[in-house]
């Protein structure tokens, strides 16, 4: 404690440089809990289940035709076909899947004419869906091959029943168990009933950065868009193969259609999460320059502080001070920078994530990351400090003290 008077002394003597070290480790503070927030967020998203089997999964599309092309019978013949197929476990026509960055949504209400509807996401398939996607029907019933319409591009009419994620239904009926939901009647396009028959357990969106993303919807429908996809999914270690087998059985009808995008789910998980891959380097990249650069801004004040002191220095071991009185004086000082960097970082770090919150709707940093930060910030504060403040306490009292 009776360094405490020195210390502030030297401090008010370098007032500048002092309030710029603090600054800096503010704003090291400030960047590095918000990148590693974003980070961790991340993370978070890109390890959600999509509710898919996607190691064992693929989908691809086909578009173009000839004139004589009957898509109806060609989509039942390539799914019978493909269902045959050695190694696959089911397939069905699907307009999108979860990862893919593209889908329809719309919104359900449980009254008529209701302002508000919950996002749901559409995903148009038959009785073979469920087991093809690998969800679990949790409660209700899976829709039965004599539901199964076709739905061309102009169609306004919804169908009869529908069936929903566990999610979208607690949206919907908050107050109503699974089973009690099966039955119920939800309102597409602000009037059209729909009946609910049945729940899955869960199943994504097709957008992974959607804020309903866990809402989706199944509807007995295949569609007669003149390009559409199917989803195969294959028994373990049978995709790789099948991928092929797939593409070239329906190459083989020769009907005009073009055969593009087979694409495994695993992969579209990638694609569907390079961009957040790309954030999280490039915030590790920013996070990592700047400790360094404050850590070197911290090596070369007390560096410049030592070639300042050497009178004083000398003085100091002259009168008797250790060596280690000289570096618990500089490891001080710097501790005494530090915390009050750290102070100010604390708000401009809330401060910064109200902003994030407000301007990007990222959700607001956990109190955990404020203490973690300050104390790896006081520890590459020491660190860093501990260099030059050895090299000040090797100073000779003669040397330190010589008139140059």
């Amino acid at each position: 404690m009776n360094q405490i008077g020195p210390i502030f002394r030297a401090l008010l003597r370098n007032k500048v440089g002092a309030l710029l070290l603090a600054l800096q480790i503010a704003l090291t503070m400030t960047i590095i809990v918000n990148a590693i927030h974003m980070i961790e967020n991340r993370s978070s998203m890109m390890a959600r289940e999509s509710g898919m089997d996607e190691a064992n999964q693929f989908h691809l599309m086909y578009v173009g035709y000839k004139d004589s092309f009957n898509e109806r019978v060609a989509v039942e013949t390539d799914l019978l076909e493909i269902r045959q197929l050695n190694g696959v476990v089911d397939a069905t026509q699907i307009n999108s899947t979860p990862l893919s960055g593209g889908g329809w949504s719309m919104g359900l209400s449980t009254s008529a004419n209701s302002q508000d509807g919950t996002p749901v996401s559409l995903y148009f398939v038959d009785d073979h869906g469920i087991n093809t996607l690998d969800v679990e029907l949790i409660a209700g019933e899976n829709f039965s091959p004599t539901e199964i319409t076709y739905r061309q591009s102009n169609d306004k009419q919804w169908p009869q029943n529908i069936l929903l994620t566990e999610a979208a239904a607690k949206n919907l009926f908050p107050d109503l168990t699974m089973a009690e939901i099966v039955g119920q009647t939800v309102f597409i396009r602000g009037d059209e009933p729909m009946t609910i028959k049945g729940i899955i357990d869960h199943l994504q969106a097709p957008w992974v950065q959607w804020s309903n993303v866990n809402n989706v919807m199944l509807v007995p429908q295949r569609g007669l868009w003149n390009a559409n996809r199917y989803l195969v999914r294959a028994e373990p270690g049978e995709r790789d193969r099948l991928m092929r087998e797939v593409e070239e059985l329906l190459l083989a009808k020769r009907d005009g259609r073009l055969i593009r995008n087979v694409t495994a789910m695993d992969e579209q998980r990638d694609e569907a999460y390079q961009d957040f891959f790309a954030l999280q380097t490039v915030l590790w990249v920013i996070v990592t320059v700047l400790t360094l650069v404050t850590a070197l801004g911290i090596v070369g004040m007390v560096s410049f502080t030592v070639n300042q002191r050497r009178k004083q220095i000398g003085t100091r071991r002259a009168l008797g001070a250790t060596k280690s009185d000289i570096m618990r004086q500089f490891m001080l000082e710097n501790l005494l920078i530090t915390g009050s960097g750290l102070i100010i970082g604390v708000a401009s770090s809330i401060a910064l994530n109200i902003w994030l919150v407000d301007t990007f709707s990222l959700p607001r940093i956990g109190w955990h990351y404020l203490p973690i930060a300050m104390v790896v910030l006081v520890v590459v504060g020491q660190l860093a400090v501990l260099g030059p403040a050895r090299k000040a306490a090797n100073l000779s009292p003669a040397l330190a003290t010589r008139t140059t």
